[in-house]
Formats: C-alpha cells, structure tokens, sequence
C-alpha cells in the first residue's frame, strides 16, 4: 500500500509539452512587461531602482519555471518547499509598496506556470488599473526646520513659529548644549503650511533669522516617515 502511494505521488505530472511550456513562459513574460510598466509609471519613493523593477520581471519568469518542474508531483513540490525554506532573503525594502509587486510577480509566475493564464491576466488588469490610479497620490512632503540660538532666543523662537504656523508647526526636537550655550530646535511642518506661511508672512528662512540670538535656520525636505 505504501509503494503504490508513494508511486502516485512521485509520478503524478502534469505532462507538459515544450510547446506548453513555452506559451507559459510567454505569458509569464507579457504580464510581466505589465508590472514592469506599472512600477515604473506609479513608483513615488525618492529614488526610481531600474534593477528592482527588472528583478521583478526575473522573479516573474522563474516562478513560472518553478511550477513548471513542479506541477502536479505532490512529491516534488513538498521537497521544493523544504529547500526553499533554507533560503533567507535579506534585500531591505525601502518602499511597502514594493512588497505588493513582489507578491504580484509571485502569484503571476505560480499562475502561468499552472497554464491559468485567464486568472493572471484578469487579476493583472485588476491591480495595474488600481496601482496607477493610486499611483499617482503622493504623501504631504514634510519639511524639517532646524533653527539654532542661544538660550536666551528659545522662548522668542517657539512665539514666532507658533505665530507663522498658526500654532500647527509641530516641535520634534528639543536640543540645549550646555557647553556651547547653544539650543536647536527641530519643527515639522507640511509642504502646504510652508507655502501658506510664507505666502502671508515672506520667507520663513529670513523670517527666523531676524530673531535676535538665532545663528542658523535651516530647511530639510523629509520623504519618509518619522518616528513618534
């Protein structure tokens, strides 16, 4: 009873034919083109990674090659998983949305290689629509402004933001060398409240700098997020 389990398992194929095998590959391949196009139309991270976008298409194409070998031997697909297990990615992911491609690339590859191309290509059309419609929402840009001054400048500095902001430019840092005799002061404010400050009340730069006892003023744009 055993040998004749484990025969069927270790010999249940899906007997595929190079021609099978080839339109799945080409499948794989088209849809892929379609993420790769998606990635690139709808990526908003700071810096656009022309290897991560083809790695995905890579990563497409041998998933396909692995449900191919695979099939249906329940066997062989169990010994596939155990090795793959040892595996340990550690490529860090700057942006979350590069994860959903992965996935997608993932789920197209098992998909072609199964020969269900009416899946991949439905569900495809699905997600590329709602990652370029989506695509194109950006995060509120935040600005970081660094003001440095002596002691005697921290209250006047705190009043003037609290003025130009509305009370709405968040205090982040509360810095006060005692050596230098020096406070920094580190304030986030979106993109739209600095454009709306400085529409009505000039340049914020040389607003702050006209506050008596304050050294530096400075200006850093923030893309990502900020721990509370």
């Amino acid at each position: 009873m055993k040998e004749v389990l484990y025969n069927s398992l270790s010999n249940a194929t899906n007997g595929l034919t190079i021609t099978d095998v080839l339109i799945n590959f080409l499948a794989a391949a088209i849809i892929a083109c379609l993420i790769y196009i998606s990635y690139k139309v709808s990526h908003s991270g700071p810096v656009y990674s022309e290897r991560f976008n083809v790695s995905i298409v890579m990563l497409t194409l041998v998933t396909t090659l692995v449900m191919n070998v695979i099939g249906n031997n329940i066997a062989l697909s169990l010994g596939m998983v155990g090795a793959l297990s040892i595996v340990r990615f550690r490529t860090a992911i700057k942006d979350p949305r590069d994860t959903a491609y992965i996935f997608w690339g993932i789920a197209v590859g098992i998909c072609c290689g199964v020969s269900d191309y009416l899946i991949a290509a439905t569900g495809s059309a699905l997600i590329f629509a709602f990652l370029i419609l989506f695509g194109f929402i950006r995060d509120n840009d935040r600005i970081m402004v660094i003001v440095n001054c002596t002691p005697g400048a921290g209250e006047e500095v705190e009043k003037h933001m609290g003025n130009l902001f509305g009370g709405k430019a968040a205090l982040r840092v509360h810095n006060r060398a005692v050596k230098t005799q020096t406070e920094e002061f580190i304030y986030e404010v979106s993109d739209k409240q600095l454009k709306k400050s400085e529409k009505r009340n000039g340049k914020l730069v040389r607003n702050l700098s006209g506050i008596e006892g304050v050294s530096t003023v400075s200006m850093v744009r923030q893309d990502d997020e900020i721990s509370q």
